[in-house]
């Protein structure tokens, strides 16, 4: 494929629903994809600048900023769109102040068209709700803030 085709490609691909799209022949091979990664960025030793070394360049450390964790968290064990509650009508699984259970069911994500009920692994009470109803939610990404009992 030549630049142009690859350009025409990329467009097409961004004006599709599809999430991904990875095409391999025996010359080429391309992937591309519209998920968000969660990879840490690898920046490049001290002294080394846009492949070049650099002579007794002084890099200030960085201050690592300290990231408070929630106790516990139910994270979401896929990707989907998070349902709070069953029907429309009716109320949440659980809220912020809920006592819940191992097992109890906390929510239901959709990923293509299957819907999984999510149970807590724990027990504790519900602390905070970090998404909302029909949110889009990440693999990992946490659902619910718990304090354990």
């Amino acid at each position: 494929m030549n630049y142009k085709e690859i350009q025409e490609l990329i467009a097409d691909f961004n004006d599709s629903p599809s999430r991904e799209l990875e095409i391999t022949t025996e010359d080429f091979h391309i992937r591309l994809s519209k998920n968000k990664v969660s990879q840490p960025i690898v920046q490049a030793p001290a002294g080394i600048e846009n492949g070049t070394k650099t002579e007794n360049k002084q890099v200030p450390p960085t201050e690592e900023k300290k990231v408070e964790k929630p106790e516990k968290t139910i994270d979401s064990p896929m990707v989907g769109s998070v349902y709070l509650q069953s029907e429309p009508s009716k109320p949440s699984f659980v809220k912020t102040g809920d006592h819940i259970h191992k097992g109890d069911v906390v929510c239901i994500i959709e990923a293509m068209k299957m819907m999984t009920e999510i149970k807590s692994e724990v027990a504790g009470v519900i602390s905070k709700v970090l998404v909302n109803n029909e949110e889009l939610v990440e693999f990992g990404q946490p659902l619910f803030e718990i304090e354990e009992a």
